[in-house]
C-alpha cells in the first residue's frame, strides 16, 4: 500500500525542482559567460544542450518506471541534478559546463514526465485536475527562482547557492527512496508487443500533436514575447519581462482553479473556455498599441493555455493506464519537438516578415489546436459507443 497524499506531494517537490532547473541556467548565463569568457556562439551552444537533455529524460523515463517503478527513477533524477548543480559551481572548463548542464537536464526531463505519470496513476479519478495542480509547482519554481537568486546574488556567489540548491536535491532523492509506490507495470519484462500496439492507437497520436502545438505555442510566448514588446510596441525590457512573468502567472492560477474550482467540470468545457481565452488574448495582443493592454492580453493568454497540458495529459492516463510511463513518455517527446520546430519556424517567420507576425502564428496554432481536439473528442466518443456495443 502506498500513502496517496505523500506522493502528490513528494511529486509537486520533483515539479518544482524542474521548475528550479528549467530556469536556473538562464538566470546565471552572463556569470557563466564571464567566468568561462564564452562567446555568443559558444554560449548559444552551451544552453541549447538543456532542451536537448529534457528530450533524452522523456523519453527515457517512461519505459523505465513501467518495467521497474518510480523509486528507482525519481531517485536517479534528483542524483543527476545534485551532480548537475553541483558540477556546474565547481566547473572551470567550457567541455565539463556542458556535461553538467546535461545532467541536469536529463534529471530534469526524467523527473518532470515521471511526476505527471505518477500523479496519473495515484489519482482514480479527475486526473486533469490533479494534473493541473501539478503543474502550479512548476510555475512556482520558474516565477520564484529569478526572484530568489536576484535577491540571493546580493549577497552570495551563484557558486554558493547552487551547491546549496545540488544539496536540496539530495534531500529530495531521501524522500523519494522512502516512499512507497504503485507496483511496476510490466514485472516479467518490458511488453514490446503491447508498446507497439500502443503507438499505433490513433487517439494516443492525435492527443500527441495536440500537444505539439500546446508546447510550441507556450515556446513561441516564452521566447519571443519580450521581442515582440521591444521591438514591436517599444516597450522597455524590463517591462517587457514584466509581462512575460505576468503570462505566466495567468497559466498559474487557471491550473490552480482547474484543480479546485473547476475540478469536476468536463474537458469538453474547459477547453471550449480556454480556446475563447486563447483567441482573446491573441486579439488583444494583435490590437496593442502599448504595454498595459498587450500585458493584458498576455494574462488571458497564459489562462487558455493553462489547462492544455494537463488535461491532455490526463486523457492519456485514463485510456493508457497499462502502461502510462511509456505513453506519457511518447507524448512529451512529440510535445518538446513540436516546441523546437515550432520556436524555429518563427525565427524564419521573424526574419522574413518581421516580429509582428507573432500574432499571426499564434492565432494559425489556435486554429489547429481546436481542429485536433475535436477529432480527440470524436475519436474518444467513437470509441465508447463500440465498447458499449461489444
Amino acid at each position: 500500500m502506498y500513502n496517496r497524499k505523500l506522493l502528490f506531494f513528494s511529486a509537486c517537490i520533483g515539479m518544482l525542482l524542474f521548475g528550479i532547473v528549467f530556469i536556473t541556467l538562464g538566470s546565471i548565463a552572463p556569470d557563466l559567460k564571464e567566468k568561462l569568457m564564452l562567446s555568443e556562439i559558444e554560449s548559444g551552444t552551451l544552453f541549447s544542450i538543456l532542451p536537448f537533455g529534457v528530450l533524452i529524460g522523456s523519453l527515457i523515463f517512461g519505459p523505465v518506471v513501467d518495467k521497474f517503478g518510480y523509486k528507482i527513477l525519481l531517485a536517479l533524477s534528483c542524483v543527476f541534478m545534485f551532480a548537475g548543480f553541483e558540477g556546474i559551481a565547481f566547473a572551470s572548463s567550457k567541455e565539463l559546463i556542458k556535461i553538467w548542464i546535461l545532467f541536469i537536464s536529463l534529471g530534469g526531463g526524467a523527473i518532470n514526465g515521471a511526476t505527471n505519470a505518477l500523479i496519473s496513476d495515484i489519482s482514480d479519478t479527475n486526473k486533469g485536475a490533479n494534473l493541473s495542480l501539478l503543474g502550479v509547482f512548476y510555475g512556482i519554481g520558474a516565477l520564484g527562482t529569478p526572484l530568489i537568486l536576484g535577491m540571493l546574488m546580493a549577497r552570495f556567489t551563484y557558486e554558493n547557492i547552487f551547491v546549496v540548491v545540488g544539496a536540496l536535491t539530495v534531500l529530495v532523492a531521501l524522500l523519494f527512496i522512502l516512499l512507497k509506490y504503485p507496483s511496476p507495470k510490466s514485472k516479467e519484462g518490458f511488453p514490446l508487443k503491447h508498446s507497439m500496439t500502443l503507438m499505433k492507437d490513433s487517439i494516443l497520436w492525435l492527443i500527441a500533436f495536440f500537444l505539439f502545438f500546446q508546447s510550441g505555442f507556450e515556446g513561441l510566448v516564452n521566447n519571443w514575447t519580450t521581442l515582440f514588446l521591444t521591438d514591436h510596441l517599444a516597450v522597455e525590457k524590463s517591462n517587457a519581462l514584466y509581462g512575460l512573468t505576468l503570462f505566466v502567472a495567468g497559466m498559474m492560477v487557471m491550473r490552480l482553479l482547474l484543480g479546485s474550482v473547476f475540478r469536476s467540470a468536463s474537458v469538453e468545457k474547459i477547453m471550449t473556455a480556454s480556446f475563447a481565452l486563447m483567441i482573446t488574448g491573441v486579439i488583444i495582443l494583435r490590437l496593442s498599441t502599448s504595454f498595459y493592454p498587450a500585458t493584458a492580453g498576455l494574462v488571458v493568454l497564459g489562462a487558455g493555455l493553462g489547462g492544455g497540458f494537463p488535461l491532455m495529459l490526463g486523457l492519456v492516463g485514463e485510456r493508457f493506464s497499462n502502461l502510462s510511463g511509456t505513453a506519457f513518455s511518447f507524448t512529451l517527446v512529440i510535445a518538446l519537438i513540436g516546441n523546437t520546430l515550432i520556436n524555429y519556424c518563427m525565427g524564419l517567420v521573424g526574419q522574413y516578415f518581421g516580429i509582428r507576425h507573432l500574432t499571426s502564428v499564434a492565432m494559425a496554432e489556435t486554429g489547429i489546436m481546436i481542429i485536433l481536439f475535436l477529432l480527440i473528442i470524436i475519436k474518444i466518443r467513437k470509441n465508447s459507443k463500440q465498447i458499449k456495443t461489444d
